[in-house]
């Protein structure tokens, strides 16, 4: 995979992935008691979709650019709509950023200097926001548990190499024991479902006792005879430890009508607990 998520800004995976994160964030809101959301992987904030990267691959087509007639609703499928469509799509630090509350704050990370220069004006303007550069895994566990004793803490990784997904999953774990009661989200690209399936068990048998997994899996594009097309990812998954009380039913709702249109299947499972 391009480490450069402007070539996947907007994509199938990122509808489901920002849907949940906007989800979780608007559950964690119904209390008034303020939490941290810390992004481990942040990369620009802002993608620009009419972009030579953007335009070269052109996933967003067939991901946000699909949803752009859907009527808004209440739910979380609704918040997000109003906050992704249009020629510049936000990642998930600005996602977080602009639904924060004053009592709320983020912490965004970025190791890539020019990444960490974009994402650094993407959030300028939110005075709850601070950007930290560095690795994402090593400056996590300083940041746990958060003052707050509430919190979501995002985890997607570029996946550059076989490796990522041992170090994703170590982290978690050791994430989940200094605060086991936060929320994390765990992204990961699906290429073979057998690896998928014992990636997902591996960390389902580390003693989280609740864990939700949502599954996209799309068509694959029609062959354009580019090198993009061997590479093109057709499947996504993300993990939840301690999803908020409704987030299962939220994801539920807003599969039936964005599946569809995406011509995807989504699948929400719950691996432990309930």
């Amino acid at each position: 995979m391009n480490y450069r998520h402007s070539f996947h800004a907007g994509n199938f995976a990122d509808v489901v992935k920002h849907l949940a994160l906007v989800s979780a964030i608007v559950h964690l809101k119904k209390k008034d008691k303020g939490f941290a959301a810390i992004d481990t992987h942040g990369g620009r904030g802002l993608y620009d979709l009419t972009s030579r990267e953007a335009r070269r691959t052109a996933e967003h087509e067939s991901g946000i650019g699909r949803l752009s007639k859907l009527k808004d609703d209440q739910g979380a499928l609704g918040a997000y709509l109003q906050l992704a469509r249009g020629d510049h799509y936000p990642g998930s630090p600005l996602i977080a950023a602009k639904l924060l509350r004053p009592q709320d704050r983020l912490v965004a990370i970025e190791k890539h200097k020019e990444e960490f220069a974009e994402l650094h004006d993407a959030l300028r303007q939110f005075e709850r926001a601070r950007v930290v550069e560095g690795d994402g895994y090593e400056k996590l566990i300083a940041l746990l548990p958060p003052p707050e004793r509430r919190g979501l803490v995002l985890i997607d990784p570029p996946y550059e190499d076989d490796k990522e997904f041992q170090r994703a999953a170590q982290v978690l774990a050791q994430a989940h024991r200094r605060f086991a009661t936060g929320i994390y989200m765990l992204w990961f690209p699906i290429k073979s479902k057998a690896a998928a399936d014992a990636f997902c068990g591996e960390i389902a048998n580390t003693g989280i006792e609740k864990l939700l997994r949502i599954d996209i899996e799309t068509k694959a594009p029609p062959k354009s005879g580019k090198d993009d097309d061997k590479t093109r990812l057709t499947a996504a998954g993300l993990l939840i430890v301690n999803p908020p009380y409704g987030l299962d039913e939220d994801m539920r709702a807003a599969a039936q009508v964005v599946a569809p249109a995406l011509t995807a299947r989504i699948d929400v499972e719950w691996l432990a607990g309930e």
